[in-house]
């Protein structure tokens, strides 16, 4: 067991390629611009592996997470000594494990989280770093057939859209792009990144072919853009916006549209609609209408391209300083 460099990280994935976006070596070098700095690991087989991110905190500790990994099936307990290894080299606190796999899990998934307590004693966390709710559509299927799955309303808007004369078209303007995402944060109380942040995704993820940067516009003028990724079988909606402009013309309904023609087009079958309030069905269809706040503002939007309703498993922690891990959930964690 090694730790490796991107380079041989990147080769290594090749044996992988529907792994998670969160496990892409260009995820980890994103991260890396800002505040997290990765570490990759894989057996001696060649067969498992996992990237790593540290986030650095006072007095030379760390948080270790492990997004969607680890990749392959790690059976024995080398491959978790050796991540034990890698997190105290690197001071952390604890370990936080989001596993690629849902709850309504398959019998692979089930026996990846069994391998998992059984090697490496974790504790369920109460804490999830990406959020456990999505909507996931099937993409396989043709053009008709998906568009005959979502609600009646979202094909009424995409229709609109194009009568309305919206068009879609690839984009590059990112500083145009932060700006129409600082609008939709205000408005829809959510978090964005700053603009070097966007830009050093598409300069990562873009030449690859695994991003594209997609623009809603009516008479030339942008209406609402959105970032996509793209990795083997699976498609992801990462980043949205939209600004208050000609909101009449539903562009973000053609542009969500145009987004998974892009992934279909790729030879995706999954598209993940990425964050929805983490409740059941019936509460969401329940409070849809009334509630605004957190992921219920785009709930509603998201839940029209039809798609099923998936929550991941929840985050598992491995503690490494009790006390400080403690400290860290009371005073930091709840606050992320």
């Amino acid at each position: 067991m090694t730790e490796v460099t991107l380079a041989v990280w990147n080769q290594f994935l090749e044996r992988y390629p529907h792994v998670h976006l969160l496990q892409m070596g260009e995820w980890g070098e994103l991260k890396s611009a800002f505040g997290w700095f990765p570490r990759r690991i894989i057996d001696a087989d060649g067969e498992v592996g996992a990237q790593i991110l540290f986030r650095r905190l006072p007095l030379g500790f760390t948080v270790a997470y492990m997004p969607k990994g680890p990749v392959g099936v790690p059976d024995g307990y080398t491959f978790w000594s050796e991540v034990d290894a890698v997190c105290k080299a690197n001071r952390a606190v604890f370990l936080k494990i989001e596993l690629d796999s849902w709850e309504s899990r398959s019998s692979f998934d089930q026996a990846l989280e069994k391998l998992v307590r059984i090697y490496f004693p974790v504790k369920t966390s109460s804490h999830n770093i990406q959020p456990p709710g999505t909507i996931l559509i099937n993409i396989k299927e043709s053009e008709e057939e998906i568009l005959a799955a979502m609600k009646q309303k979202a094909r009424y808007n995409i229709r609109l859209a194009e009568k309305k004369s919206v068009t879609v078209r690839a984009w590059d303007d990112i500083a145009a792009f932060h700006e129409m995402m600082t609008v939709t944060g205000g408005r829809d109380g959510f978090g964005v990144h700053s603009k070097e942040y966007y830009q050093r995704a598409y300069e990562l993820f873009h030449p690859k072919g695994t991003c594209e940067l997609l623009v809603a516009e009516y008479e030339g003028k942008p209406l609402a853009s959105l970032m996509v990724f793209a990795n083997g079988r699976r498609a992801w909606y990462v980043y949205g916006a939209s600004n208050n402009e000609e909101r009449n013309r539903m562009p973000t309904y053609l542009l969500q549209w145009e987004a998974i023609r892009w992934a279909k087009a790729r030879g995706c079958a999954e598209y993940d609609l990425w964050g929805v309030p983490d409740e059941n069905e019936d509460t969401l269809e329940a409070q849809f209408e009334s509630r605004h706040d957190g992921l219920w503002g785009v709930y509603r939007f998201k839940r029209g391209f039809g798609g099923q309703l998936k929550r991941s498993v929840q985050a598992l922690d491995r503690v490494y300083n009790p006390m400080l891990y403690w400290a860290y959930l009371k005073f930091i964690g709840n606050r992320e």
